[in-house]
């Protein structure tokens, strides 16, 4: 049998996380045991999730136990196999973990069988037909609720969600307005994936600029980052808003395991001046419909009506400094690691 690297979390990282955080060891492959299957490893997902879960509080996930194979998405192939369900050669997702091969039971409701369908990428089951298409589609459908008109916000417009969020917002008959952290990704998100405008962040006074793209006000906004974006657009927001709460992105890295979490925005006056409403997004709450927003999402695709990038970071022994892309800006679109 081949050896297994296993990436484990030995400490509690404290802002972006570092080699000595980690420890990369190897231990001999076992065979799977009554109605369990190995699953080797093909493509990990990197998701800020992952680095939420290093925290020593629980999130909507327990903490991620010290000493263990750090918590991850991705997707493999089945080697050997003791369950009915998923024969040898099977394609299938699920939290295999930061390792070369997962030893799984054939019972995990979070393991997946994925469709024999040589023309879909298998990366395409982390992205655009997985959980982060989900997010984006529920998030934006289910929350926000877009209306012909409206204008939409998105923040980490060129991210994995950010990006699909903007398209079904355009589909939906929205003025959409991006924010992000580069020229190259104001760029791709408005000459490429149809958004109105971006919004460059790094480059100073983005609330000067977002009052300007905005002067009838928000009617919706996909907060990816917290902070004090979210503070602009609450001075914006219109009547009866919908502000959705996806993701925190300027905090993962600063609790440091304290959960000693920045005060929040100042203006929170303004929901009940504008019967605005604010809504967390776990797309775990919409498992149960998954089907439906992978046959809405594949067919935006099929007419080319939706876009999407996937970054590819080779080698399992680079997973730490992928996680790390997610928050230095230096990756656009869906991130994963190539294990092989």
């Amino acid at each position: 049998m081949p050896t297994n690297r296993q990436w484990h979390l030995v400490r509690r990282p404290v802002g972006l996380v570092r080699p000595s955080d980690f420890d990369l060891r190897e231990e001999p492959v076992r065979l799977p045991g009554p109605r369990q299957v190995l699953v080797r490893s093909d493509y990990l997902s990197i998701d800020p999730a992952n680095r939420a879960c290093m925290w020593s509080e629980e999130t909507y996930l327990p903490a991620q136990p010290l000493d263990t194979v750090v918590r991850g998405l991705g997707i493999g192939v089945v080697e050997h196999s003791s369950h009915p369900l998923y024969p040898v050669g099977s394609r299938v997702s699920g939290v295999l973990g930061w390792q070369d091969y997962a030893l799984m039971s054939g019972d995990d409701p979070l393991l997946i069988r994925l469709p024999d369908e040589p023309a879909i990428p298998a990366t395409m089951y982390l992205g655009l037909l997985g959980h982060i298409g989900m997010t984006a589609y529920f998030g934006l459908l289910e929350i926000g609720r877009p209306k012909q008109g409206d204008t939409l916000v998105v923040s980490a417009a060129a991210g994995a969600v950010g990006s699909l969020v903007g398209q079904i917002g355009k589909i939906h008959g929205c003025r959409v307005i991006g924010i992000t952290d580069s020229a190259d990704k104001c760029h791709w998100t408005r000459d490429e994936l149809g958004f109105d405008a971006a919004i460059n962040y790094k480059m100073g006074n983005s609330f000067k600029k977002l009052k300007e793209l905005c002067s009838a006000g928000i009617d919706i906004y996909f907060d990816n980052v917290g902070g004090p974006l979210l503070e602009d657009v609450l001075n914006l927001i219109n009547l009866r808003s919908r502000i959705v709460a996806c993701g925190m992105l300027c905090v993962y890295n600063d609790i440091g395991g304290m959960l000693s979490l920045p005060a929040g925005p100042n203006n929170l006056l303004n929901l009940v001046l504008k019967r605005a409403r604010i809504e967390g997004l776990v797309c775990l709450d919409y498992a149960h419909r998954a089907t439906e927003a992978i046959d809405a999402l594949s067919r935006w695709h099929l007419e080319g009506r939706m876009k999407y990038r996937v970054e590819v970071i080779e080698g399992l022994q680079n997973t730490p400094r992928a996680l790390n892309m997610l928050f230095d800006g230096s990756n656009t679109g869906k991130l994963l690691v190539k294990v092989h």
